[in-house]
């Protein structure tokens, strides 16, 4: 991400951003092989680019959606955002500290309880023990989780699992809030919570919002600019009713 300055109304600007990785040209089906290609000067590469010169500005205290249908880049682009990739071209300047909700289970040990899990990711998410301490009774709260603490997260189905995340992720008002299809898991009623609390931070706490979701319907009511983005290429940015309505009639 780069250090440029941003101005105080903006939480994320991406700036003619590329993502490009190199794919091996033919398959191998073991890793001798891709060795001996290697030794051989036999192996080639051909580039894929996941995201192809895209820019777009988030401002505070907006609820930001990216659309498209899979494998068009929009993970890519929340993880340049998060910090986890590094854009090949371009820059990504975020102004703010970040909570980021992006793959499921990232930050958890399956083999670790519950409870132990609350501490492991709350201190990746860089709170410090004192503060979940304070703050345990309300993430046990919001995820429903009072009978299950002492079970290993293994035997957690995948909704439970996105409930811990959630309510640890939520538990302060970050600046920016980054959710990658983390709703879609949990039951419908555990999703109108997760809506709920997003449109109070957004509301009273001023925290922006991205959020990537193959249910439009949840962008429309949650979001109020989105970006469409397919197979890399940006194809429309502007208010969510504008965009998802053109991304509805794809294909038609």
């Amino acid at each position: 991400m780069a250090d440029n300055k941003l101005p105080d109304d903006i939480a994320v600007r991406v700036d003619d951003v590329s993502m490009i990785f190199n794919i091996a040209s033919e398959q191998f089906n073991s890793l001798k092989e891709y060795f001996i290609a290697i030794m051989k000067h036999e192996l080639s590469f051909k580039e894929f680019r996941a995201l192809n010169h895209i820019s777009f500005d988030v401002h505070k205290g907006e609820a930001f959606g990216l659309v498209g249908t899979n494998g068009s880049g929009k993970s890519t682009m929340l993880k340049i955002i998060a910090g986890v990739l590094e854009a090949s071209e371009g820059t990504c300047t975020v102004n703010g500290t970040i909570a980021p909700l992006i793959e499921l289970g990232a930050g958890f040990d399956m083999e670790l309880t519950a409870q132990e899990n609350i501490y492991l990711n709350g201190a990746l998410l860089g709170y410090s023990k004192e503060f979940i301490d304070q703050e345990f009774d309300h993430i046990v709260e919001f995820a429903e989780l009072q009978d299950f603490l002492e079970m290993p997260l293994k035997n957690y189905s995948s909704g439970m699992v996105a409930r811990i995340a959630f309510a640890i992720a939520t538990i302060t008002d970050p600046d920016i809030l980054i959710v990658d299809e983390t709703l879609s898991v949990g039951d419908f009623l555990f999703q109108q919570k997760c809506e709920k609390r997003i449109n109070e931070l957004v509301q009273n706490d001023n925290t922006t919002v991205l959020l990537v979701s193959h249910s439009i319907d949840l962008v429309e009511r949650i979001c109020s600019r989105v970006i469409w983005i397919e197979k890399g290429q940006q194809r429309m940015l502007g208010p969510v009713d504008e965009v998802c309505n053109a991304y509805r009639h794809l294909g038609q």
